[in-house]
């Protein structure tokens, strides 16, 4: 499974541009989406009681997420060249990146849902789950604002000249990165907050 989810994660973020005829990042995608579900079935398998003691649902849910928006953010950032040059919406590089983007992130939603059934019946949250998650919201909002005042900055004092670049649907697209930065940041904090206490413990 670590194979096809490495080779999709190539195709998605450097491969080629066309696989046989085929978008190169759809065939990632698909990769890893059966990477992703065949983990998750096996995990299925188990009895409830070890899935939670290995972690609690809010821990496989930071680990998962992590990994999901890093490789958005991965995917984004090595298409920002194509991103920087586009400026008309219906340009068909802009929709093929658009796309992926899209369907990795509604991947990454129904695999939630399918997580959170996975869970019935078993205590999802408790004091400390809220208490970790409270103080990784911080982080995120952290992340979100640093972004959004960092690209107000660099926008409201860069001379025009140097702004060619930046069209209306460059910057729409940086406001969507930062709200993947942001949540990236979160599960991040998420998860390290749990491995830091398994580590204490």
């Amino acid at each position: 499974m670590l194979a096809f989810a490495g080779a999709g994660l190539w195709l998605l973020l450097a491969g080629p541009a066309d696989v046989l005829g085929i978008d190169s990042g759809n065939a990632g995608m698909v990769l890893l989406m059966t990477a992703t579900w065949t983990a998750l079935y096996q995990v299925g398998r188990l009895p409830p009681e070890d899935v939670v003691r290995v972690g609690s649902p809010a821990e496989w849910k930071a680990w998962i997420g992590t990994a999901f928006m890093a490789a958005a953010i991965a995917y984004f950032l090595t298409r920002g060249e194509v991103l920087a040059g586009v400026t008309v919406f219906n340009d068909p590089h802009a929709q093929r990146i658009g796309r992926n983007l899209v369907l990795l992130l509604v991947a990454w939603s129904v695999l939630s849902s399918v997580m959170a059934s996975r869970w019935k019946g078993v205590v999802e949250q408790d004091e400390r789950d809220r208490e970790i998650a409270a103080q990784a919201s911080g982080w995120g909002r952290g992340a979100l604002v640093a972004v959004v005042i960092g690209l107000a900055v660099l926008l409201g004092l860069s001379p025009a000249s140097r702004l060619a670049w930046a069209s209306h649907l460059m910057i729409a697209n940086l406001l969507i990165f930062a709200l993947m930065w942001s949540c990236f940041v979160e599960y991040a904090a998420t998860a390290a907050y749990y491995w830091r206490e398994r580590r204490w413990q």
